[in-house]
């Protein structure tokens, strides 16, 4: 078939052989390499096949402005007439229009809003193999409102690297339909491991370029450092990325007689051709969107892109002609990445998931038509968060108007309140953004300019709500707004710029406030590092009386001093476990106070609080006796029961230690039948007694001189005479001469000789 003719020229695209096959309704799956036209011919063909709207779900900004001013040029109209496009904070469009392009988010707030679609024939979802959060809502509403109300409701379903089965069962079986694309050759370079900075390897790659060259980064701060590393390169050096402005962002893609290369984060993957690009240079890196497993919260970490991700890349490259792509990696790191990237939907916060369920009146998100189902901790997770926010009935639809976060909406609903709702804007712009202005307190953040598109945010968000205007105290209204949104991010210094954020987890400045502050809000947390230090980027001082308005405690904790080595009592008001005012009982002496105690003292075990030679002998003989059969009821395990006995009353060491020198304590066991088994002492013939040694796995021993044996021809016995002692026979320096258990041989084998030994040794002393 032919294309379109613009200006007398006709225009034909690989995805125009496809158009005739499309069925005029029923759901559809449409695959098309990247540079096929899926984005602005299959959409304009429906509208031309089809009564009533037709809707463009696009993953980026970018791509809905290019691709209805793209439609509109073909068409030969202006944007905003048959065709328009809907973005967060932009509307082009009017009462004609009947094919928008629309970023994910904005069909779902029109959605709550008119759950029908009224008016609306077909709803068209491109790029879909990027699973963003808001584009499996998307589907899984457009299917739900199909399946119950709207089964004249045409679904779409676009994408260059989709696998189309799955989604194609999923749509009740529809047919699918696949378009080559136009195959300019492409020659892909892989780049040897390199200890060379990231932007030091960009400006090496830009050296071996050709043409335009769209360079791929993770984020803002990459391309402005690849920029500054590339500045002698003789040509226009060009950033891209969400938070521009339009204007900022035409300017990258628009036509230049001049060589330019466009520094662009993933906003440049798809959906848009920039005609002129012949060479593409890939980070292989993206910024992800995750949850820390620390503490819970979302972030946004550096991590390597999916094949599927590097492929729709490079292909950048060969759209209009032959192209290149440098990938700054190996071959080797390209085969083992992942096939594609994982659903958002199991990696992401689900808060603003739930809150537009809950601003569409869906109290039950597992039961929707999912794809991919969330998990019922992360929703559970997102409900409690909500909860929280007060996000319920009205105020959830209020916040779910607002295109930020729901704490963000949170914020600027408590902030008409409060009459600051300008300062206020201008904060939920910087941290949607993610900017920064050189200091952690959003209250000064607020006093200073934004950006071009941080400026249009603010002015949106204030619209939004009500302009109000900004009294005197307004810093203090601007911090209770922030609470309000992250009440659950207080935080409580513990010393210098070190903190414990609710749910204690311990979290530090990562750059001094302009006021020393004793609690604040963490509002934005950084994980950083293989240890899993958390750092704190952005935080407002609040004063801990305003948290007397939340849900606080009246609690009762027992406290351990380690200096003391003893339980405090401290009585406080606790929000969400930080002490907002406490007082404490130096020595309680109550039963939890001692149960504690003994928890304690069984921690240090009995050696902090008994003679230790002493006890470990008692603990010997009671050992013995019950190898010998005979059981005291004594081991080391009752031991600590009875000496944790003495905590009754009491709440520190020195107490316990105290009770046991004022013999208000004594083991409690079988004494008579341990002396008789196991005595502590045994007398010889010189009614001198000496002590019985005992040792786990030795024969019991006893030690004296050998004079003090004289007269003992039988060795003593013990254990009701079944065990002889082992007998340590000492010469007159105390040092062991002979050991035995058979003083009668010893006496006639032995002694004799050992006699002239010792007589030689010590003259002085009788030896008969």
């Amino acid at each position: 078939m032919g294309g379109f003719r613009v200006e007398g020229i006709e225009l034909i695209l690989p995805i125009d052989e496809i158009l005739p096959r499309i069925p005029a309704r029923g759901n559809l799956v449409i695959e098309a390499a990247p540079g096929a036209g899926k984005t602005t011919r299959v959409p304009a063909w429906v509208m031309d096949s089809t009564e009533g709207e037709v809707l463009v779900l696009e993953p980026r900004r970018l791509a809905a402005r290019l691709a209805a001013r793209r439609v509109a040029w073909e068409r030969g109209e202006r944007v905003g007439e048959t065709v328009g496009y809907q973005v967060r904070f932009e509307n082009v469009s009017g009462s004609r229009t009947r094919l928008r392009y629309l970023t994910e988010g904005v069909l779902n707030r029109r959605l709550a809003v008119d759950p029908k679609l009224r008016g609306v024939a077909a709803v068209i979802l491109d790029e879909f193999h990027e699973r963003h959060l808001e584009g499996d809502l998307a589907l899984a509403l457009l299917l739900d409102l199909q399946r119950r109300w709207r089964p004249e409701l045409r679904i779409i379903v676009m994408s260059a690297t989709l696998d189309a089965a799955p989604i194609a069962a999923h749509l009740d079986g529809c047919p699918v339909l696949s378009s080559e694309g136009r195959l300019f050759p492409l020659e892909i370079r892989y780049t040897p491991e390199s200890g060379l900075k990231l932007e030091e390897r960009v400006a090496a790659a830009l050296e071996k370029s050709v043409g335009d060259v769209l360079i791929f980064l993770p984020g803002a701060a990459e391309i402005r450092r690849a920029i500054e590393a590339c500045g002698r390169a003789d040509m226009a050096l060009l950033p891209l990325y969400g938070d521009l402005s339009a204007e900022e962002q035409d300017r990258a893609i628009e036509k230049s007689a001049r060589r330019k290369a466009i520094f662009a984060t993933n906003i440049a993957e798809s959906s848009i051709t920039i005609d002129g690009v012949t060479t593409v240079i890939d980070s292989g890196l993206a910024r992800v969107a995750t949850d820390s497993r620390t503490t819970g919260l979302p972030q946004l970490g550096l991590g390597k892109i999916s094949r599927a991700s590097a492929i729709q890349r490079a292909g950048r490259a060969a759209r209009t002609g032959p192209g290149l792509c440098i990938r700054l990696y190996t071959e080797q790191d390209f085969l083992s990445r992942a096939e594609r990237a994982r659903p958002e939907i199991v990696s992401r916060d689900l808060s603003g998931l739930v809150l537009q369920l809950r601003a569409m009146g869906i109290d039950r998100a597992a039961d929707l038509p999912w794809l991919t189902p969330p998990r019922e901790d992360d929703l559970a997770r997102a409900g409690s968060l909500l909860d929280s926010l007060g996000a319920q009935g009205e105020a959830a639809r209020a916040m779910a108007a607002m295109p930020v976060h729901p704490r963000l909406g949170r914020m600027m609903i408590e902030s008409k309140k409060r009459c600051v709702t300008g300062p206020a804007a201008r904060v939920a712009a910087l941290l949607s953004s993610g900017e920064r202005s050189g200091t952690p307190d959003l209250i000064h953040s607020a006093e200073r300019g934004l950006p071009a598109y941080g400026e249009k945010i603010a002015r949106q968000l204030e619209r939004e709500v009500g302009p109000t205007r900004s009294g005197p105290d307004w810093e203090r209204g601007l911090a209770e707004s922030i609470l309000a949104a992250y009440p659950d991010r207080v935080a409580k210094r513990r010393k210098d710029e070190d903190y414990t954020v609710a749910g204690n987890i311990s979290a530090r400045l990562g750059q001094a406030l302009p006021r020393p502050a004793e609690w604040i809000v963490a509002v934005d947390l950084d994980e950083r590092g293989d240890r899993g230090t958390v750092y704190i980027r952005a935080a407002c001082p609040i004063e801990p009386e305003w948290l007397l308005e939340y849900p606080v405690e009246e609690v009762e904790r027992y406290i351990w001093s380690r200096e003391k080595e003893r339980f405090e009592r401290e009585s406080a008001l606790v929000y969400r476990g930080l002490s907002i005012e406490s007082s404490v009982e130096a020595r309680p002496a109550t039963e939890e106070a001692g149960r504690l105690l003994g928890q304690k003292a069984r921690e240090a075990g009995w050696r902090r609080f008994l003679d230790v030679e002493e006890t470990e002998h008692l603990l010997a003989r009671a050992e013995f006796a019950r190898e010998q059969g005979f059981d005291v009821g004594f081991d080391e395990e009752v031991l600590l029961e009875q000496m944790t006995g003495l905590c009754a009353g009491r709440c520190g060491f020195d107490q316990i230690r105290e009770a046991i020198r004022n013999g208000e304590w004594m083991p409690r066991l079988d004494w008579a039948r341990l002396d008789q088994v196991a005595p502590k002492t045994i007398a010889l013939k010189t009614r001198q007694s000496v002590r019985v040694r005992y040792e786990a796995g030795k024969t019991p021993w006893i030690e004296s001189r050998l004079q003090d044996f004289w007269g003992m021809t039988e060795t003593p016995r013990i254990a009701g005479g079944r065990v002889a002692v082992l007998v340590h026979l000492l010469a007159p320096n105390r040092r062991p001469v002979q050991m035995t258990q058979d003083l009668g041989s010893f006496w006639s084998k032995l002694y004799p000789e050992l006699r002239q030994q010792l007589s030689r040794r010590y003259p002085k002393h009788n030896w008969p």
